[in-house]
């Protein structure tokens, strides 16, 4: 059955809309405040009021004056969400148009209590389907663009349950008519299911600029949005029209509670406007102040009691569950077990991540007290233990701030500036690319002299050369550098092994 409402005039003609045709491919109407967008909508329930069930969505109680002429049941949404979603299915059971009021409540509760009516709808029963009109008035609230000052599980609800019924809705027979005062807050997902459009006044470029895609006009045309009047709007959509047409939506029979500011001339009163203002009229209230009862007085005698009362001595701190733990037995433990490590001639070769595992069983059967060291400070230990500093270089300032300057490179290439830097620090010949390779956990060659041209590119060290080809590796922030070495010398560990 083909049903046509009339909405306005639109060229001299009477424009129509096919309501059977929006029940299956949904509305979007976008408009700044006093664009005559409420007036539209309030058009569109009046007219199809007869012809199918309707559902309002009203964040400011502007469409609860439906009732009186149309029918309309006024559901107070200061309820439990739970009241409400049964309270939906209930609607959609029996075929009763609601307006759900949300005037009173802060824009988190109005989100919340949408969200539960939609669900409640949306979850309804298969055998009650039946064709409902759901107009949503300032979707932007309950489908936001992007996050505000709500939390984000009402956002989530809300935004879910906006979702459900502009692209799912439809199989449940839940028609979606979305009304927003600036497309640019509204989501992209909601707003780009509805293949009908009305677009009315709107001032800013990227929500012209939004319409007029939208409707599939030119970027130059979309300076028209800017010049329509209040009640103008321009149409597409196979309910309406296939090509963009202006339309002016027709009279009302009902209007809102709430309606436009007017200019009225202020009162003549200027001159006790000291006595309107601070002088109680004859029907307010007089609310009395309640202040806190002062406290009662306290005898001498008990004061005296409570003086000369002997003082409590202090209970014993409790014995602890667990034995106290020996830092320097478990510190030296530790050192132990990254000893033993680093004796074995392929832990070079090794990831992090096996040699973490190898140092965890190694505590275990040392008994390392305490908790062991986390990955972070495992690698870290390795890098400091790999350079093979002694006691007394150890204790010097220069290398306390040779680890502060490894501390900003990335871990895998600590160990390596931490042994090019202590053979500055203790005055030894500069390591030869076979040992860096070694403590990088490579046998390549090339691989060592790049990481010492990462190192001078990063200012922490300059390599030169002397007369006899030998290298020498400076640390201009640690004043010192290393004795001549030979680049091409083999790595001491592996002659070692090769001895053996």
């Amino acid at each position: 059955m083909r049903i046509e409402i009339d909405m306005g005039a639109s060229a001299g003609k009477t424009a129509m809309l096919d309501l059977e045709e929006l029940l299956a491919t949904r509305l979007l109407v976008q408009g700044n405040s006093g664009s005559g967008k409420s007036h539209l909508l309030r058009r569109l329930l009046e007219q199809s009021a007869p012809w199918v069930q309707q559902c309002v969505i009203d964040p400011e109680g502007d469409f609860v004056t439906l009732a009186d002429r149309f029918g309309h049941q006024v559901v107070d949404a200061q309820r439990t969400e739970a009241e409400l979603t049964r309270i939906a299915a209930r609607a959609r059971q029996h075929r009763v148009s609601i307006v759900l009021n949300l005037e009173g409540l802060d824009v988190e509760q109005q989100m919340r209590a949408a969200a539960a009516f939609l669900g409640g709808m949306f979850d309804a029963d298969r055998d009650h389907w039946y064709p409902v009109l759901v107009v949503v008035d300032e979707a932007q609230l309950f489908a936001p663009a992007a996050a505000g000052e709500v939390s984000d599980e009402a956002r989530k609800v809300s935004l879910g349950a906006m979702t459900n019924l502009m692209c799912r809705g439809r199989k449940r027979g839940l028609a979606g008519v979305i009304a927003t005062q600036r497309l640019a807050k509204l989501a992209k997902n909601v707003a780009a299911e509805a293949s009908n459009f009305l677009m009315g006044r709107t001032f800013l470029d990227i929500d012209m600029a939004r319409a007029a895609d939208l409707l599939g006009m030119e970027r130059r045309q979309a300076e028209m949005f800017r010049d329509l009047a209040r009640g103008h709007f321009v149409a597409l959509g196979p309910a309406m029209a296939r090509r963009p047409l202006p339309m002016v939506i027709g009279a009302v029979e009902t209007s809102a509670r709430s309606t436009s500011p007017k200019l009225t001339p202020l009162p003549d009163t200027q001159d006790d406007a000291h006595t309107l203002l601070f002088t109680a009229g004859p029907d307010e209230a007089t609310l009395p102040v309640r202040r806190a009862p002062p406290p009662a007085p306290v005898p001498t005698a008990d004061l005296l009691a409570r003086l000369s009362r002997p003082k409590l001595s202090p209970e014993p701190a409790p014995e602890p569950v667990f034995a106290a733990i020996d830092e320097a037995d478990r510190e030296a433990g530790i050192i132990q077990v990254l000893r033993e490590i680093l004796e074995d001639q392929d832990a070079a070769f090794r990831s992090d991540a096996v040699l973490y595992q190898d140092f965890l069983v190694r505590c275990r059967i040392r008994r390392v007290p305490g908790e062991p060291l986390l990955l972070p400070a495992f690698r870290r230990r390795m890098a400091v233990a790999r350079a093979g500093v002694d006691g007394a270089t150890a204790g010097g300032d220069t290398w306390a701030e040779a680890l502060r300057l490894s501390e900003t490179l990335p871990d895998d290439l600590q160990g390596v500036f931490l042994l090019a830097a202590r053979s500055a620090v203790a005055g030894e010949p500069a390591p030869s690319n076979a040992a860096i390779a070694r403590a990088y956990g490579t046998h390549s060659a090339r691989r060592a002299q790049r990481l010492l041209g990462y190192f001078e590119e990063r200012g922490l060290l300059v390599v030169r050369t002397d007369f006899h080809g030998k290298r020498i590796l400076a640390f201009p922030d640690l004043n010192c550098e290393s004795a001549p070495g030979d680049p091409a010398a083999p790595d001491d560990i592996a002659a070692q092994d090769a001895a053996e």
